[in-house]
């Protein structure tokens, strides 16, 4: 290992953190283990509902400020789990069972392993802020939402989720819009009504064929997916009403105000967005901490999925220890030597 003591801390705060439940919007458990943890190693936290944060010493703002973000929330356990999703179980091979463990565990324990190398580092010409985050898995608003208001201005933040430690440097928004079509109720059997299934089909055939002009190397095409469909009341009604919910993932060349706005020109149903807050984002190839990455042999790319990055207005990399494949599955598990690399390439870069 190449950083054995730090691996070894991070893995032990790792299996505290397994054994306490934390789904997402009852992580209080979680955030007073970390809390704890980081007031034993002497330094003054910040809290703010479920959200821990620390500053690193002599924060200087006139500085640039690095935030390195990890989320302390998980989903709730799958079906099929062969371990206790709360037992953390370590392996002779390194490998890590529990829930939480590779999705953000991991990321959560090194990012704060490099906090701590960092700020010791007498040369370091630059401001941290490690975050240990509430409600990702939801995009909730009591999250990271919440907690940027309250903190100074940032130049950048890593991301961590589970990246295979290859930096993701873009990634895709959401949007969720529900629709109804309206229509007129009637009897099945005379020719009376206006089915509003009809209509509904009709919008649905449209957002299943449309194809938006821009797209990107990295993220490709904006997709959109039609994933909940509901109508009628019973066999001999025409209905009056079919709801259908769309699921949008932008590109970083459209904003989800203006994927809204062409979709409800063409379509018939009322449509209506749950919010526009989740978009896509870029990191510029050129950037320094890509140049960087890419000077390690990593390989950026577009990531489908979304993180905290949608909430920032401000340059970010999504990138940590272990794979996303294994995120919400049950049995899920890290290497230990994953974290360990993650260490280590994190303070390569943070620079």
């Amino acid at each position: 290992m190449k950083y054995k003591k730090n691996t070894l801390e991070a893995v032990d705060l790792l299996k505290r953190l397994i054994a306490v439940p934390s789904p997402s919007r009852d992580e209080k458990g979680a955030a007073d283990v970390v809390e704890l943890f980081l007031n034993e190693k002497g330094y003054n936290t910040h809290r703010l509902g479920n959200n821990v944060w620390i500053f690193s010493d002599g924060f200087d703002e006139n500085r640039r400020t690095i935030l390195l973000d990890a989320h302390l929330d998980t989903v709730k356990p799958v079906s099929g789990w062969t371990h206790d999703p709360f037992t953390p179980e370590l392996t002779e091979d390194g490998q890590l069972f529990g829930l939480g463990s590779n999705d953000d565990g991991g990321s959560l324990v090194a990012l704060m392993q490099v906090f701590f190398i960092k700020n010791e580092d007498a040369n370091r010409d630059f401001n941290l802020i490690f975050l240990a985050s509430a409600e990702e898995e939801v995009s909730g608003k009591n999250g990271i939402e919440a907690v940027l208001p309250e903190l100074p201005h940032i130049d950048f933040c890593v991301a961590g989720e589970p990246t295979g430690m290859q930096p993701a440097i873009a990634e895709k928004g959401l949007m969720v819009i529900d629709g109804i079509a309206h229509g007129k109720a009637g009897h099945a059997a005379r020719n009376e009504g206006v089915n509003a299934i009809y209509i509904a089909l009709k919008d649905i055939d449209w957002i299943q064929q449309h194809r938006y002009e821009r797209q990107t190397d990295l993220l490709g095409p904006v997709k959109q997916t039609v994933t909940v469909i509901n109508a009628g009341t019973q066999h001999n009604v025409v209905p009056d009403e079919c709801r259908f919910t769309i699921d949008v993932r932008s590109n970083e060349c459209y904003s989800n105000k203006e994927l809204f706005d062409e979709i409800d020109r063409n379509t018939e149903s009322e449509l209506k967005a749950r919010s526009f807050r989740l978009n896509s984002s870029r990191l510029a190839a050129d950037h320094p901490f890509v140049v960087g990455a890419k000077e390690l042999g990593l390989t950026p790319f577009g990531s489908p999925t979304l993180s905290n990055q949608a909430l920032m207005n401000f340059p970010s990399v999504k990138m940590g220890p272990g794979d996303s494949a294994r995120s919400h599955t049950a049995d899920e598990f890290i290497y230990i030597n994953e974290i360990d690399d993650a260490i280590d390439i994190y303070c390569k870069l943070i620079k």
